[in-house]
């Protein structure tokens, strides 16, 4: 497995690297014949350290954690035990992913942007008032490759709460459709399923 370590306004030792790529091994180990790449990422943030993990363990399947401590080595710790905890909780699920992975369909292929947020922008109307137009989201600032995997609803959960991402989009393997799963604010998972609304 690749793995680069990098830090944002943090110098980072041999050992803590060495540290790194222990404990990342040993945890896809448990779970994967084989991780493809890992990232991990130190910065400071106050008074504490963070450590942010990014494993690609397989083709659609990326897991991402965070963790902050007052030390390195005790953020990384922290965010390698977010990813066991939820490695540890859909085991089995992750490991028939990965044998049933060349079964399975290829992931229909989708971009990913990011947006910028562009600043007000006023006009002056009839009486000489500026009238202030809502922000808009113009300007692309980022474009990343994304996949779009045929899954059921509990294993596109599963992923995104691998991946600890807000949103989901995958094809329905019941329905065939787009569908979106999503972290609401309340903590629970909502489900957006057009075929349903017919």
């Amino acid at each position: 497995m690749q793995i680069t370590v990098s830090g944002k306004q943090v110098e980072l030792s041999d050992a803590l690297r060495t540290r790194v790529e222990q404990h990342l091994t040993t945890i896809t180990a448990k779970y994967f014949s084989h991780a493809q790449e890992a990232q991990v990422t130190f910065g400071r943030a106050r008074s504490f350290f963070t450590c942010d993990i990014s494993v690609h363990a397989g083709r659609g399947l990326t897991l991402r954690s965070e963790g902050e401590a007052a030390d390195a080595h005790g953020a990384l710790d922290d965010a390698a035990e977010h990813i066991a905890k939820r490695l540890r909780r859909y085991r089995r699920r992750v490991n028939d992913h990965s044998r049933d992975q060349a079964n399975r369909a290829r992931p229909q292929a989708a971009r990913q942007y990011t947006l910028r947020e562009e600043d007000d922008v006023g006009a002056a109307d009839g009486d000489g008032a500026t009238v202030v137009d809502h922000a808009t989201y113009a300007t692309v600032i980022a474009e990343v490759a994304a996949e779009i995997a045929t899954l059921s609803v509990s294993d596109a959960v599963m992923r995104m709460d691998l991946a600890d991402a807000p949103v989901l989009m995958f094809r329905n393997t019941t329905s065939g459709e787009l569908n979106v799963v999503y972290r609401r604010s309340d903590g629970n998972i909502g489900w957006i399923d057009p075929a349903s609304a017919t």
